[in-house]
């Protein structure tokens, strides 16, 4: 705020003190000079709250207030993506949809597979279990993708992880 645009909120008894020289205006001049941080840092605020340009130290803050508080290991870029796309895996959570998007926002990858009808033992489908097929190359991300699908699956359901392709049955 401007030492003018101050000068016009004061009461009109200081307005009409105000003169050249006057201690008025030495002390109007210095808090013009002391909001002159404050206003740079509110020119920029929209940056703070948009995940693809805040500070790196930032991102994560903006992570746990969209309820993304996972390590994530493929970098800094995939997180600022989750944290946009935290309204979309909002809407879809414990959904094969929600899932399948949570994994490749996080990771970068559309390549994920999930099979929701696993053969048991006895050749039928197990009940509330899937089977989460990952590129061979994320297997160093492991503890992240289990703990994703830990997060975004149903309760009830379990899950096994898979990386690189499975084996085909009968195959030796």
């Amino acid at each position: 705020m401007r030492s003018a645009e101050i000068l016009r909120l004061l009461p009109g008894v200081f307005q009409r003190t105000a003169r050249q020289g006057s201690p008025l205006l030495a002390l109007l001049g210095v808090m013009d000079v002391l909001h002159v941080p404050s206003e740079a840092a509110l020119e920029e605020l929209d940056a703070l709250f948009d995940p693809r340009r805040a500070p790196e130290r930032f991102v994560p803050f903006l992570a746990r207030w969209v309820d993304l508080d996972l390590p994530v290991t493929t970098g800094l870029g995939r997180l600022r993506e989750l944290v946009a796309a935290g309204v979309e895996l909002s809407r879809w959570r414990g959904t094969a949809r929600g899932l399948l998007l949570f994994l490749s926002t996080a990771t970068g990858r559309k390549d994920f597979e999930l099979d929701e009808r696993v053969p048991g033992p006895d050749g039928l489908p197990r009940p509330f279990h899937i089977r989460v097929r990952a590129p061979a190359e994320l297997a160093p991300h492991r503890p992240m993708l289990e703990r994703i699908i830990e997060l975004e699956k149903p309760a009830y359901v379990t899950y096994e992880l898979h990386f690189g392709q499975l084996p085909q049955p009968g195959a030796s």
